[in-house]
């Protein structure tokens, strides 16, 4: 069975994303996924929050054919980590990546460089990612600053064997799927798409539209700004 799923996703959960994890599911439907993992910064409530909508399941299998796979993107101290496969509390911004990955792995999921090369969105040095037990690097991110970001990790995965990934890195619906990971399994679970994922991939690689990154662009300045007013409403 071959799946393609988008395995970097932001929700209104995220301090900079802005849609609902209802319409995010609808955009995956939309552009043919089978999945996609919700990635949010420093927190899994959009994994409690689906669950409990009936969104998706705790044992990790598909809702009415899309399977949502848990996961949380850290901000290490040393840059962003995915966390797939897992849910993990959110009191471990901060903490060394080493020790995030342990974690991850303990419970059962994947650790994942994101976008390692993009010093502009807090990707991880070479010199951390080289003594990390990392199972994956995410080696096309969409929404890239540099696209030789995106061609240096594919190098430095290549050099060191790793399971390669692609994500939309979307954070709002319209994103989602830009760019996506294809799997091989007969195990259409988290676990049966965790499983693949260690053995290899292949991977849709495009990049987000002018139109997309604006709208991205927009929704930082846009939540930002609505958060600044509630932290000061006489402001």
């Amino acid at each position: 069975m071959t799946l393609r799923i988008d395995l970097h996703v932001h929700s209104l959960f995220s301090a900079d994303g802005v849609s609902r994890p209802e319409d995010l599911i609808a955009a995956a439907r939309a552009a043919g996924l089978n999945g996609f993992a919700i990635t949010d910064h420093n927190t899994c409530d959009a994994v409690d929050y689906m669950i409990s909508h009936g969104l998706m399941r705790a044992d990790g299998q598909p809702v009415d054919g899309m399977l949502v796979i848990p996961g949380i993107e850290v901000t290490t101290a040393d840059g962003h980590l995915l966390c797939l496969g897992c849910v993990l509390p959110s009191s471990l911004k901060g903490m060394p990546s080493a020790e995030v990955c342990r974690l991850a792995q303990e419970a059962g999921g994947l650790a994942v460089a994101p976008h390692p090369y993009d010093l502009f969105r807090a990707g991880i040095r070479e010199s951390v990612l080289d003594a990390l037990p990392l199972d994956g690097l995410e080696v096309f991110n969409a929404a890239t600053t540099l696209k030789r970001h995106n061609r240096k990790a594919y190098d430095y995965a290549q050099k060191r064997g790793l399971p390669m990934t692609a994500g939309s890195d979307a954070h709002h619906a319209g994103a989602v799927g830009v760019a996506c990971t294809i799997v091989e399994t007969d195990d259409f679970s988290v676990r049966g798409v965790l499983e693949a994922l260690r053995r290899g991939t292949e991977l849709e690689q495009q990049y987000l539209s002018t139109r997309q990154t604006i709208r991205k662009t927009w929704n930082n300045w846009f939540r930002l700004r609505r958060k600044k007013r509630a932290a000061h409403p006489d402001g």
